[in-house]
């Protein structure tokens, strides 16, 4: 069986990222480490071309990620994981990128697809002692804040769990301290 038809055959002739059914073509990965079958998918012409020039992406078109981000197909995972990368200053994106899940070659094989200049500007959140904080990490304030907008203060030792980092300001992160979500400078905190 052609490649092409084995495609068409595992998506029932559906774009694998959005589900469109019209203008649909195979797409291969360059570079792929595996099967040319898994580095393959069916995109449609919309796809393709916000895919192939991320700049005219449209971010609102890309909410279908959250469900094909959970393909079993590898040339998704990297196409969807790619795509979330780039959008990530949306916000959202960045919390799928969080909860999406990618075997360790997978993922350092779609990172490889990122231009040097976006990896090397890529924002890194550390703590009051320069550790490395990442999302779902749990920290302990460092001193007594007062929340502005609020009475509360949040008390110095409180420990904020499952922290989401602020996705364009590395001094920044978000936790729940007594139900209420606030926004925390990391120089007040210490990773646990």
């Amino acid at each position: 069986m052609k490649l092409k038809e084995e495609i068409q055959q595992r998506s029932d002739s559906t774009c694998e990222l959005c589900g469109n059914k019209e203008n649909l073509s195979l797409y291969t990965l360059e570079d792929f480490p595996g099967e040319e079958v898994d580095g393959s998918f069916m995109i449609c012409s919309v796809c393709r071309e916000q895919f192939e020039d991320p700049e005219k992406a449209e971010p609102n078109h890309w909410r279908c990620l959250n469900d094909s981000m959970w393909s079993s197909v590898p040339a998704v995972q990297v196409a969807a994981w790619r795509m979330l990368h780039h959008l990530k200053a949306e916000g959202w994106p960045q919390n799928l990128l969080d909860m999406m899940y990618m075997e360790d070659e997978l993922k350092a094989f779609a990172q490889k697809g990122i231009s040097n200049g976006e990896a090397s500007a890529e924002i890194v959140h550390r703590d009051s002692n320069g550790a490395v904080i990442e999302a779902g990490d749990t920290v302990v304030l460092t001193k007594d804040l007062n929340v502005k907008g609020s009475s509360l203060t949040a008390k110095r030792g409180t420990a904020v769990r499952r922290v989401s980092l602020v996705h364009d300001n590395p001094e920044q992160i978000e936790g729940k301290v007594e139900g209420q979500q606030i926004v925390i400078l990391t120089k007040f905190v210490k990773k646990v």
